[in-house]
């Protein structure tokens, strides 16, 4: 009946986990928990850290699947669901990034599957962990925009990387280190200066992990030099700065802060101490 969910039609269950970017030390309490109680195991093989895997139980099935179709994964997934059995789909990073999850949930939710996402830790938020940036930036940009650039996948109406660039917002570049050069052209020809920060990471969390720094003008020599062609995010930005770390000299004006811990600032659970500068000196009578 149309607007009705049909009931599950087996006792089986799937999981669809993330399985971070690599680290295994950085997943989640319940990935793991999961992942050891689970009959199948699938993962992505050629993204997923192989000792992730290991967390599996003796006598578990376990299943690399970059070589398998879409066809092959949803096969494996309901002969095992129709034994009753609990299926660990483990994507890498975050399963709601580029995740290829879509496709996945369609079939089970047409075979009337039971399945739940387990949250993982995304790349974009390792990496930022690594550079030790925080990517909203008090002060400077307050958004972030997870997106990737046209190449053999054509991006929507409205997506396309000048008009995102825009905004001037921090970014975070999926999927496209191979096209290094056309994205420091295009970004600099949408308004970002040629000094603007870039950090290149790869394969993040992984033994061979490698970060690159530089700036728009000077990051895609350094990446070809590299000879990165895969698994690498591209984060651009006023935020990446490794400068906006450094305390600041007596003769320099002070950093913006966030308001969350300042005396002059009250919110729910705390009353500001003091006013901001500005106000006491309205109050005395030296303002504007």
């Amino acid at each position: 009946m149309p607007g009705i969910k049909s009931q599950p039609k087996s006792t089986g269950k799937v999981y669809f986990i993330g399985g971070g970017p690599g680290d295994p030390e950085l997943l989640t309490l319940k990935a793991k928990r999961l992942i050891e109680s689970a009959d199948v195991v699938i993962y992505a093989d050629s993204l997923v850290h192989p000792s992730i895997v290991e967390f599996a139980r003796p006598g578990a099935e376990v299943h690399g699947s970059k070589t398998l179709t879409l066809g092959q994964i949803m096969e494996l997934t309901l002969q095992a669901v129709k034994q009753g059995k609990v299926v660990a789909r483990i994507q890498s990073g975050d399963p709601s990034i580029y995740g290829a999850m879509l496709e996945q949930m369609r079939v089970l939710e047409a075979e009337g599957v039971d399945y739940e996402v387990i949250p993982g830790v995304s790349s974009a938020f390792a990496a930022a962990a690594r550079l030790k940036a925080e990517l909203t930036v008090p002060g400077g940009s307050q958004t972030v925009i997870l997106t990737r650039v046209e190449g053999r996948v054509a991006m929507p109406p409205g997506e396309q990387l000048a008009g995102l660039a825009a905004h001037g917002a921090t970014l975070v570049l999926f999927l496209s280190i191979t096209r290094m050069f056309r994205i420091a052209r295009e970004l600099r020809a949408a308004g970002y200066a040629k000094d603007t920060p870039v950090a290149v990471v790869y394969r993040v969390g992984w033994p061979d992990e490698l970060i690159i720094r530089g700036t728009l003008a000077d990051i895609t020599p350094k990446v070809r030099a590299a000879k990165l062609t895969l698994q690498a995010l591209i984060l651009v930005g006023g935020a990446l700065d490794p400068e906006l770390r450094q305390p600041r000299t007596s003769e320099e004006p002070p950093a913006a802060s966030s308001h969350l811990y300042s005396e002059t600032y009250t919110h729910k659970y705390r009353k500001a101490r003091t006013r901001p500068a500005a106000a006491r000196a309205v109050a005395n009578g030296s303002g504007d």
